[in-house]
């Protein structure tokens, strides 16, 4: 088919219009990469002359940016690991019960959860954590992320697990397996592409949230990255900017290592674990 003037010419637009936005995006990116090897302070995209590795060592140096990370990372897995399970177990009773209204209760908890969130929630948040004397302490955090966390969670697998035909546990069940037996050997399998999705998203909401953490924690050894990066700041707010790249870079590495291991294991062929 031969393509008009008009046409050809408005798929060149088009195509220079996409170039040019998909430039502007990729700036920052580009700044990302190079500043954390730049020996100097600069805003502006420069190709560092000479590379330096200086910048990341004076982050390692930094004892509380340090612990930061790890803070990060035990807060993280264990708010995944509580959503995963919690979100599996209540999204597959939904799915499978014939409890009346069940699916008004989904969405009553769902518009809950986003209506009531941050700093909106905060202060009741705050009183019931402290409360529960658990004011400055990990589990403080990995429980309210759960809990603000878990409704949209139950809401991804339950729709997940809803297009799943129940014949599979059936026929297990007719086999000898008991309902447990089924849950774990026959729908947990066909279950797990929709978990991965949800500790992927859980991951990056808890990896990078700052106003929890902020909120609730006290002492400076608990404090996550997301806080310990305006340690990278002056006293007068100025931001040092080479200090404060080499950390972003190094606070990026565990959700694209962890993007890219989902993308080597599962790839976009989210298949259960039954083959027909």
């Amino acid at each position: 088919m031969k393509l008009t003037f008009p046409a050809f010419a408005g798929r060149i637009a088009f195509s220079a219009l996409a170039a040019l936005l998909g430039a502007i995006f990729a700036l920052p990116l580009i700044w990302f990469i190079f500043a954390p090897f730049n020996a100097r302070a600069e805003l502006g995209i420069t190709v560092p002359d000479p590379w330096t590795l200086s910048n990341f060592m004076t982050v390692f140096q930094n004892n509380f940016a340090m612990q930061a990370l790890w803070n990060s990372l035990i807060q993280s897995i264990g708010g995944v690991i509580l959503v995963g399970a919690a979100a599996t177990l209540a999204a597959y009773a939904l799915s499978r019960s014939s409890i009346p209204g069940k699916g008004a209760v989904t969405y009553i908890l769902l518009l809950f959860s986003s209506v009531v969130s941050g700093s909106a929630a905060m202060v009741p948040i705050f009183l019931i954590v402290s409360a529960m004397g658990l004011i400055d302490s990990h589990l403080a955090v990995i429980l309210t992320f759960a809990g603000g966390l878990l409704p949209t969670a139950m809401f991804i697998l339950r729709d997940f697990i809803d297009s799943i035909p129940k014949s599979y546990e059936e026929s297990a069940m007719v086999a000898g397996a008991s309902p447990v037996q089924a849950f774990f050997d026959v729908a947990l399998p066909v279950i797990r592409p929709g978990i991965v999705v949800v500790v992927v998203w859980a991951f990056v909401n808890i990896w990078g949230s700052f106003l929890i953490p902020f909120i609730l924690l006290r002492s400076d050894k608990l404090m996550p990255a997301s806080v310990a990066i305006y340690s990278f700041y002056s006293e007068a707010g100025t931001p040092t900017v080479t200090l404060l790249a080499a950390y972003s870079l190094i606070y990026s590495l565990p959700v694209i290592i962890l993007y890219l291991f989902v993308s080597w294991k599962f790839g976009f062929r989210f298949f259960g674990g039954i083959k027909a």
